[in-house]
C-alpha cells in the first residue's frame, strides 16, 4: 500500500517547504458564491416588484370597477315632520340624511347629482302667468234654488238675488289652512268660512293653529248625487256639513236619505 503522506501544514509553508498554489486566484470561490447570491436577491427583488405592481393594476381597476354605480345610504333613521295644526291627514317627509363621521365605519364617497341651474328670465322678457283663482258657489241639491250665503254672523241657505248677495254667496277656493290636500274658503272681503259652535260662519284668520282647522274642509263624493261633494271637518272627522232650518251647520254623519241630501252640495261658477 502507498504510504499515506500527511499534507504538510499550510500556514508555515516556510519551515516545510510546502508552496502555495498560485495558478488560481486566492477566494475564487468565495466570489462565485457571492456572486451567485447577489443575481439570485436581484432576481427576487424583480419578481417581487413584478408581483406588487401587477397587484396595484388588479386594485385600480376594481376601484374604477366600484366607482362607475352611485351608492346613497342614510345615517340618521328618517323622522316626519309634524303637520301645522292638529289633523292627521297631513302627509310626512323623511328628513336629509348626513354624511358618514369620519372615524365610524368604512369611508364610502357619496355622489350627489346636481340640480340644473334655473333660469332666469331676461329684461323684458313676459313673466310667467300665476293661476287664476278659482270662485264658486254652493247649491243645495234638495233645494236647488238656494246658495250658501254669506248672513249676518253665519251661513245660510238662501235665494240669491241683487248684486251684493251674489257677492256674498260667491267663494274663492284655496289650499286648506290646516291640510293643502283638501280646502279653505275665502269670502269677498277676505274672510275664511270656519265653524265655531257647529254653526258656519265667516271671520278673519287669527292665525291661530283652532282656526286653521276649523277653515279648513275636505271633499267626499256625494253618494247619491252625481257630481256633487259632501265635506268633512278636518279636525271633527265623521262629520260634515249639511243645512237645517236653512242655516249650513256641521253635524255628525247620519246613515239616511235625509242626511245625504241635506249634506251634498254640487259646486257651481261663481255667482258674483
Amino acid at each position: 500500500m502507498p504510504e499515506d503522506k500527511s499534507r504538510p501544514p499550510q500556514d508555515r509553508p516556510w519551515e516545510n517547504g510546502w508552496t502555495l498554489d498560485t495558478s488560481r486566484t486566492p477566494g475564487t470561490r468565495r466570489l462565485y458564491l457571492a456572486g451567485a447570491l447577489a443575481v439570485t436577491t436581484i432576481v427576487a427583488c424583480v419578481a417581487a416588484i413584478a408581483a406588487t405592481d401587477n397587484e396595484d393594476d388588479v386594485r385600480s381597476k376594481s376601484a374604477q370597477n366600484a366607482g362607475s354605480g352611485l351608492i346613497s345610504f342614510s345615517t340618521q333613521p328618517a323622522t316626519t315632520l309634524p303637520p301645522e295644526g292638529d289633523s292627521d291627514l297631513s302627509s310626512v317627509s323623511p328628513s336629509p340624511a348626513g354624511p358618514r363621521q369620519q372615524g365610524t365605519g368604512p369611508t364610502i364617497a357619496v355622489t350627489t347629482t346636481p340640480k340644473p341651474h334655473k333660469s332666469t328670465p331676461s329684461k323684458g322678457s313676459p313673466a310667467k302667468p300665476k293661476p287664476a283663482a278659482v270662485y264658486g258657489s254652493f247649491r243645495s241639491v234638495n233645494y236647488p234654488d238656494r246658495y250658501w250665503h254669506v248672513d249676518s254672523d253665519h251661513v245660510g241657505l238662501d235665494q240669491v238675488s241683487g248684486e251684493q248677495a251674489r257677492e256674498d254667496a260667491t267663494f274663492k277656493q284655496v289650499k286648506g289652512l290646516a291640510n293643502a290636500s283638501c280646502y279653505s274658503f275665502v269670502t269677498h272681503d277676505g274672510a275664511y268660512l270656519r265653524h265655531r259652535s257647529f254653526v258656519l260662519r265667516a271671520e278673519r284668520n287669527d292665525g291661530s293653529s283652532l282656526f286653521k282647522q276649523d277653515a279648513t274642509f275636505c271633499p267626499r263624493d256625494s253618494p247619491s248625487y252625481s257630481g256633487a261633494k259632501m265635506l268633512e271637518s278636518v279636525n271633527y272627522p265623521g262629520y260634515f256639513l249639511r243645512h237645517q232650518n236653512f242655516v249650513v251647520r256641521l253635524q255628525r254623519v247620519e246613515y239616511s236619505s235625509q242626511f245625504v241630501a241635506d249634506s251634498s252640495f254640487q259646486p257651481v261658477g261663481g255667482l258674483a
